[in-house]
Order: C-alpha cells, then structure tokens, then sequence
C-alpha cells in the first residue's frame, strides 16, 4: 500500500472514530472553546461540592460538640476562656461575640443601671444576629457558581451544538453528500458539546439544592441557639436586679 492509500484509510478510520478524544479533536474551534469551558466549569463545580458537603458535615459535628458542652451545665465564663478568641464554627463565633458583648459591659460596671438592663438583651441579639449573618455568608459563598452552572451550562452546550450543526451543513453543501457516514461524524461532535453542558449542569443543580438544603437547616440551628442563648443571658440580667 503507497503513502496516499495509507494517509486515506487513516483519514476515514478518524473519520468514523467516534470517541470522546477524536470528537472533541475534530470539532470546530468554536465548539472545543465551548467544550473546554464546559469542562473546566464541572471541575470547578466538583470542586465546591466536594468543600461544601465536607465543611458542612464537619460543622455539624463541631455543633454537636460544642452544644454539648454548653448545655453541661458548667460555667459559661470557662467555656468562653477556653474557646478563646477563635472560635472554630460558626456557632462558637455567636457565642463568642455575645459573651464578649456582655463582658464588655460588666467589666464597666454597667449592669446595674436600669438603661443598661433594658438596652443590653438588645445589643446582644443585634451582635449575634450580626456575627450569624457574617458566618453564614462566608458558607454560602460560591454557591451561585452552582446555580449559574446548573442554569447555564445546557445553554452553552446547546450553542456549541448549534455551531457544529451549521458546520455539519455547510460540509454537506460543500460536498454535496448527504450519506449519513459523511453525516454523523459531524452531528456526534456537535451533540458531544450538549452532553458536556448537561454533565456540567446536571450535578451542579442537584448538590445546588442539597447544600442549600443543609446549610438552610445549619443556619435554623444557629438562629435557635442564638435566641436560647440571648434568653439565658436576659434572664441572668434579671436576676441581678
């Protein structure tokens, strides 16, 4: 067999090569930019799922940890010692700057006046409510990668079919060939490009709604700690009187 029979069995073999490389190396520039952006976005988005479903579990656990030594029934000033002034979870952080708050005003002798009583539970809630805020955008952060992925993705890969598609008929102009051997090959490279949008989006959406989920469910837990904690704090004001 001479050079140009081997370089031509070589070119249909390629030709008819539909696996993922030799679609995506036939594919026009165009439609690789949309299939490499596809791909690095589900990577990307692998990337943050894998964070958050850890952090979270990991929260969770701390929380556990946590309340359980809150509701020991030992001293809230040693438990404030020993955390310190870096709380490891968000729940600690809410504790952490209500106690800082309510030291803030006995150290200054304040607690005994009647404006201070009644302004203080106030101050208090607001500093919690403060401190919650901030830590639950810090979890919450990167999450619209998730759901701008999820929304987008099958629209970008819906573009590069498009593109390729066009490609596929201006080929079939050209050489006036309308054999589904000369057909398919193209169709396959453009349909690869809503596959991959939709590998993207698909797994995006869903964990999109599970950490959303379970960060919701997180941050109830900290609102309800933060007002049983704001109670126990009124009350102990109170008492003073």
């Amino acid at each position: 067999m001479d050079p140009t029979q081997t370089a031509a069995v070589a070119g249909a073999a390629m030709q008819h090569d539909l696996s993922m490389w030799a679609l995506f190396m036939r594919a026009d520039i165009i439609v690789k930019m949309v299939m490499l952006a596809l791909i690095g976005a589900s990577f990307w988005c692998w990337a943050i799922i894998f964070d958050k479903i850890l952090k979270v579990r990991q929260l969770t656990q701390r929380a556990d940890q946590f309340e359980e030594s809150f509701w020991s029934g030992g001293s809230l000033e040693e438990l404030y010692d020993r955390i310190g002034s870096r709380p490891l979870d968000p729940m600690s952080s809410v504790f952490v700057a209500a106690m800082r708050e309510w030291r803030r005003t006995a150290a200054k002798g304040l607690t005994d006046r009647d404006t201070t009583r009644a302004s203080l539970p106030q101050r208090i809630d607001r500093v919690m409510n403060v401190t919650l805020g901030r830590e639950m955008d810090l979890l919450e952060r990167r999450l619209g990668f998730l759901a701008s992925v999820g929304s987008t993705a099958p629209f970008v890969g819906l573009f590069g079919t498009v593109w390729g598609i066009m490609n596929s008929f201006q080929s079939i102009a050209a050489t006036k060939n309308t054999s589904l051997a000369v057909v398919a090959p193209g169709i396959a490279e453009a349909l690869f490009a809503t596959a991959l949008g939709l590998v993207a989006a698909i797994p995006a959406v869903i964990a999109y709604n599970k950490i959303s989920t379970d960060l919701d469910r997180y941050g109830k837990r900290l609102e309800n700690f933060a007002g049983e904690f704001g109670a126990i704090l009124s009350r102990q004001l109170e008492e003073k009187i």
